[in-house]
Order: C-alpha cells, then sequence, then structure tokens
C-alpha cells in the first residue's frame, strides 16, 4: 500500500533552518508529481510547494517563496523541503502528499504529517 513518512521535523529558532525528508513507497514514485502542504493550529489545510516528476516544475506558495525550496531524488524515493529563514507563523504540521503539484490539483494520499516549530 501507499505509505508516505515525513521526518526531519522539530524546533527552529526564528531565522533558521530546517530540512524535512519525505520517504515514499507503494506507488511509482518515478513518475509522480508530489506535494507538501500544512495545517498550522486552529487553521486549515494550506498548500505550500509542489513538483513534478522529473523536477522541472517547482511551484511555491506565497507566504514561502524564496524562503523554502522543494526536491527529489527519485532513486532513493525521496523528496525533501529545505526551510530557511524560518518564521514563528511557519509553525504546522507539515504533510508530504502524492499529487498536488499546484492548488486544487488532486492528492489521493497525504501522510501523517511532522511537527515544526518555530520559536525563540
Amino acid at each position: 500500500q501507499v505509505q508516505l513518512v515525513e521526518s526531519g521535523g522539530g524546533l527552529a529558532q526564528p531565522g533558521g533552518s530546517l530540512t524535512l525528508s519525505c520517504a515514499a513507497s507503494g506507488f511509482t514514485f518515478i513518475s509522480a508529481s508530489m506535494s507538501w502542504a500544512r495545517q498550522a493550529p486552529g487553521k486549515g489545510l494550506e498548500w505550500v510547494s509542489g513538483i513534478n516528476s522529473d523536477c522541472s516544475i517547482t511551484v511555491y506558495a506565497d507566504s514561502v517563496k524564496g524562503r523554502f525550496t522543494v526536491s527529489r531524488d527519485n532513486a532513493k524515493r525521496t523528496m525533501f523541503l529545505q526551510m530557511n529563514e524560518l518564521k514563528p507563523e511557519d509553525t504546522a504540521l507539515y504533510h508530504c502528499a502524492m499529487g498536488g503539484l499546484r492548488v486544487g490539483f488532486p492528492v489521493p494520499y497525504r501522510g501523517q504529517g511532522i511537527q515544526v516549530t518555530v520559536s525563540s
């Protein structure tokens, strides 16, 4: 079955960096677009970034553009989210997903999520 497992979250100071990883299994990773979304406490799910199968297209929400970088290693079936210049408002549960290259695109599967907390 499809499995998406996030790792790399934790506590960071404002202005700091974290890198999230998403290990994928159970589907043809090399053919799938992938994405990240987040849910802050008391708020709805926010799409963050998407990447297509061959990395030729990367898309970002305005709230993270210029600070976050999405990438993937198809040989290792892993997607990454490099997060720099972190802000307290980046605090959220971050989910990786199959699909969702852009806002509104279908997301057949989503991982359980990993907590990111930005605080001094």
